[in-house]
């Protein structure tokens, strides 16, 4: 796919938190995203969660017509974390493979704010791309400067050399919904 097109089967994954207890700036971008995305026709491809800004996202998708994804672990969705508009739900026995496949189903990933699961598979995403395991656009959406303190570890760590200049490539900063989705379409 060439960089400012986009086909019908295109199909954004989107990392972010699975936390209820976010400032409403985080849920209002969410949502936002989720609109953004389904007037695009891009398809969302996420954990399949019902819960903190998934739900959100996916809730703004299905309500604006949009193409839902959700690949999520089996244990999640026996608990009752799915979320019921999804149009394709895929069950995992385990993390791993869930995040092979919400890799495999993505022709670009978008990072929300989110916690410990969310910035891992950030950083896997963005590792696996430098390997030369993939060349798919990341995007992290940098709300309310969510990120800051992370891409300043980030600049700490090419000032000391443990990261090439070469790989300031491999992701793009942006604040705006639009941005982002152009940068990945």
């Amino acid at each position: 796919m060439v960089k400012g097109t986009l086909s019908e089967a295109t199909a954004v994954c989107v990392f972010c938190a699975s936390s209820d207890h976010v400032a409403e700036e985080y849920v209002t971008a969410a949502g936002k995203l989720g609109e953004a995305m389904a007037s695009r026709g891009i398809t969302l491809v996420y954990g399949g969660g019902n819960n903190g800004l998934m739900g959100y996202l996916s809730a703004s998708m299905h309500a604006n017509g949009g193409r839902i994804v959700g690949v999520i672990t089996r244990g999640l969705k026996e608990l009752g974390y799915a979320f019921n508009g999804i149009d394709e739900l895929i069950v995992t026995d385990g993390i791993r493979e869930r995040k092979a496949i919400m890799e495999s189903r993505a022709h670009g990933f978008i990072g929300l704010p989110g916690g410990f699961g969310t910035l891992e598979e950030l950083l896997e995403i963005l590792t696996l791309k430098q390997l030369g395991f993939h060349s798919k656009p990341i995007v992290l959406l940098n709300i309310l400067g969510f990120f800051d303190n992370l891409l300043q570890q980030f600049e700490t760590a090419y000032s000391e050399r443990f990261i090439e200049e070469s790989c300031r490539g491999l992701y793009h900063v942006t604040m705006n919904i639009t941005d982002a989705l152009e940068y990945i379409c």
